[in-house]
């Protein structure tokens, strides 16, 4: 059987693991094999850190939605309701960016929610 050096399929791996693993410390940006371990664990880190990143903002909006009603004299649950019942159709973040930057926009969104409650 013929012997198998690898050659160049094997330089272009290492070298593109080593490239993702630049920065990292000591030997974990210098030998192939600490650095291919470091670099599968990073992108783990990554792939569920773009997940976690989703939960955390959706989160943030809520929060900022919830200050922004308890100003306005409703709670964040009834604000909510009120929408829905009015068939105001704007998500989360739209809704904490108009909370934070537009507050005459949010208080008219109020106003139709509480008028919504009302009705129902």
């Amino acid at each position: 059987m013929p012997r198998v050096k690898r050659g160049t399929k094997r330089r272009t791996n290492r070298k593109k693991t080593l490239a993702l693993a630049k920065g990292f410390f000591l030997t974990k940006s210098k030998l192939h094999r600490a650095a291919q371990e470091a670099v599968e664990k990073s992108l783990r880190y990554g792939y569920v850190g773009r997940r976690l990143k989703k939960r955390d903002f959706r989160s943030l909006w809520i929060v900022r939605i919830g200050a922004a009603c308890r100003q306005a004299e409703i709670s964040y649950s009834r604000f909510m309701s009120g929408l829905k019942k009015a068939g105001v159709e704007l998500n989360r973040k739209i809704l904490a960016d108009l909370a934070m930057n537009d507050p005459a926009a949010f208080g008219e969104l109020v106003n139709q929610a509480k008028s919504a409650l009302e009705k129902a």
